[in-house]
């Protein structure tokens, strides 16, 4: 009898015995028998681009891209909402991406048996299988990375379901995984070749993707999480540390800072010069040099991750764009972290919205600013659903290998002038390579890497890394009750925020086609308090429409609240925080009951 490869996860959809039995039991087109899957690299190649499929959530580009000082939640009071500022517990916290994750694992580790097994066959097609072992083992690492980051220590095999012993496991010490996942993006550096030279798409994995993978988990494993006893759960015991090998923490590093620069001098990405043209080539999977790795979105059956659709801008149903409802947006003080002159700005931020069926585009108020690099009107066409509009989800691209080299250089020698120059690509970019606006770099370390905090940020808003970047900088709590202190004075019109405008006047347009070419809409002239009655028909006179920024939304699509220090939205933003706790996500109940080995292994702050 031909045996059937599990393809759901290990942990996060397991089944107990009894039940996975009777589903080993039933006919599937969605399962694959180790005799004919891995008898040639075509049909294993079909395998490893399952494995691709299942590693994203839509969580990743919605609930987890929000509750950070880049991006909230513009829901009232639902689970997303009650997510954003950290007021869940193990009822009402996130699934989707602990599932999926395990499955792709799952079916890494299938791929990574069968692979070997017909590599070592004479006759087989040693490029091609060298390169899907590879990029099964960079599947199988960024699972459990994406794992481990949100809920750290957490059940782990690297052998296929059918070969385990047992179908649940308990949580393993996340040091361990981390350094496995190390170890299999370095395999995949060695079998998969460079992007050019293979011809190889963005939407599969190259050796600089791998290698970008690579520095990315290297400094997340060397850096802060939240850790407790692992034989006591006990809630004392619960701090946020970096592992306790120092000389390993180094090695780290310098695994990141030498898999960045391995990329740098290959010389075969680059910066994209405008930084609108990076977000429209996205939006129209037209490719270039900054992109290294994007996840495939194509046609009706592809994860609805809905990028363009709850993560982009507000457009109406009658419109040429179709309906789009954002239900994240940026953090009101976000479009004030960017200096005058940074092309980045109004193109990831988007200060207007489709207001009508006639394409009606309409400024918005500063809460009601939501996220321009996902916006429908630069694509060119609808896509194959309103939710489902073909975007491919960013991953990876060569600006984060310039930063993780800094920020890993630094760490190791200082400001060198090697970590100053990655560094400053990327301002000089954001500036068209004006110099004389990209500031002074520091030279100090820790203010060195303050600057690359806030430059991921600016560089990185929206692209699902932030929230977890902050955890490992060990800022998490510090940041976000900064930005809440930020968000407050900003309604106050105190402090940093006491002349930024409160209205302005600006010239509506009429956006009918895709691949809009305007950016953001210009604004006319600003006011500090609201003009007089005089001024407004002078205005009116002239073809301007006069927003209040402070206040409510134009449109009825979504978000409607007054940016004021006592609406209920400012009042109980991140109130749930709580340092030492929300570093990591708790268990689900789901989890827990799908797992029987975690239920007395739940977070320590949240049993």
């Amino acid at each position: 009898m031909k045996k059937i490869i599990d393809i759901f996860s290990l942990c996060g959809i397991l089944l107990l015995f009894s039940s996975c039995q009777k589903w080993l039991d039933m006919p599937s087109e969605s399962k694959f028998d180790t005799n004919t899957t891995f008898e040639n690299a075509s049909k294993a190649e079909m395998a490893v681009l399952g494995a691709y499929s299942a590693a994203i959530s839509q969580e990743m580009y919605y609930q987890l891209l929000s509750g950070t000082d880049e991006c909230m939640s513009t829901e009232n009071n639902n689970s997303k909402e009650i997510f954003a500022r950290y007021a869940y517990d193990a009822t009402n916290t996130v699934n989707s991406t602990y599932t999926a994750m395990y499955s792709a694992a799952e079916r890494a580790n299938s791929c990574i048996k069968g692979i070997t097994a017909l590599a070592s066959k004479s006759g087989s097609d040693k490029i091609l299988t060298d390169k899907l072992l590879g990029e099964a083992y960079a599947i199988r690492a960024y699972a459990y990375f994406n794992i481990v980051r949100f809920w750290g220590d957490v059940p782990f095999s690297t052998i296929p379901t059918m070969d385990a012993t047992t179908f649940t496991l308990p949580r393993t010490n996340r040091d361990i995984i981390y350094d496995q996942c190390v170890a299999d993006l370095q395999k995949a550096t060695e079998l998969i070749p460079w992007k050019k030279e293979a011809g190889i798409p963005s939407e599969r994995i190259s050796k600089q993707a791998a290698y970008g993978l690579l520095a990315r988990v290297a400094l997340h494993a060397a850096g802060y999480s939240l850790r407790w006893n692992l034989d006591t759960y006990d809630a004392g015991s619960v701090k946020l540390a970096t592992r306790p090998d120092a000389a390993r923490v180094t090695e780290l590093y310098t695994i990141a800072r030498n898999a960045c620069n391995a990329v740098m001098i290959q010389n075969e990405n680059s910066l994209v010069s405008d930084f609108d043209k990076l977000w429209r080539d996205l939006l129209t999977k037209r490719y270039n040099d900054e992109s290294i790795w994007e996840f495939g979105m194509y046609g009706p059956n592809h994860p609805d991750v809905r990028l363009a659709y709850t993560s982009g801008i507000s457009t109406p149903t009658g419109s040429t764009y179709s309906k789009s409802g954002p239900q994240i947006a940026a953090m009101p003080t976000l479009y004030f972290e960017y200096e005058e002159g940074d092309q980045r700005r109004d193109a990831s931020i988007c200060n207007y919205e489709i207001l009508n069926a006639a394409g009606t585009a309409s400024m918005n108020a500063y809460p009601s600013r939501t996220i321009g690099k996902y916006r429908a009107t630069w694509k060119k066409d609808r896509g194959s659903s309103d939710s489902r509009r073909d975007v491919n989800a960013p991953i990876l691209r060569y600006a984060d290998i310039l930063l993780m080299f800094a920020e890993a250089e630094s760490k190791l020698n200082g400001v060198t002038d090697d970590a100053k120059e990655a560094y400053e690509k990327v301002r000089l970019r954001a500036f068209k390579n004006d110099a004389a606006k990209i500031g002074t770099t520091p030279t100090d370390p820790q203010e060195f890497l303050n600057a690359i905090i806030k430059e991921r940020k600016l560089e990185l808003a929206f692209e699902g890394v932030r929230r977890t970047d902050l955890v490992r900088w060990g800022v998490q709590y510090e940041t976000l009750m900064d930005e809440k202190s930020k968000l407050i004075d900003m309604a106050n019109h105190t402090g940093k925020y006491a002349n930024i405008p409160k209205f302005a006047a600006y010239k509506r347009i009429n956006m009918t086609v895709f691949e809009e070419p305007t950016i953001g809409l210009p604004i006319y002239k600003t006011y500090l308090t609201e003009p007089d009655q005089t001024e407004k028909n002078l205005l009116t006179a002239n073809g301007y429409t006069l927003v209040n920024l402070y206040g409510t939304n134009t449109g009825a699509m979504f978000y409607n609240n007054e940016l004021k220090a006592d609406a209920i939205w400012v009042t109980r933003f991140f109130n749930g925080l709580t340092k030492n706790k929300t570093e990591l996500l708790p268990l689900s109940n789901t989890m827990m009951n799908e797992n029987p080995e975690l239920r007395a292994q739940q977070h320590p702050l949240y049993r």
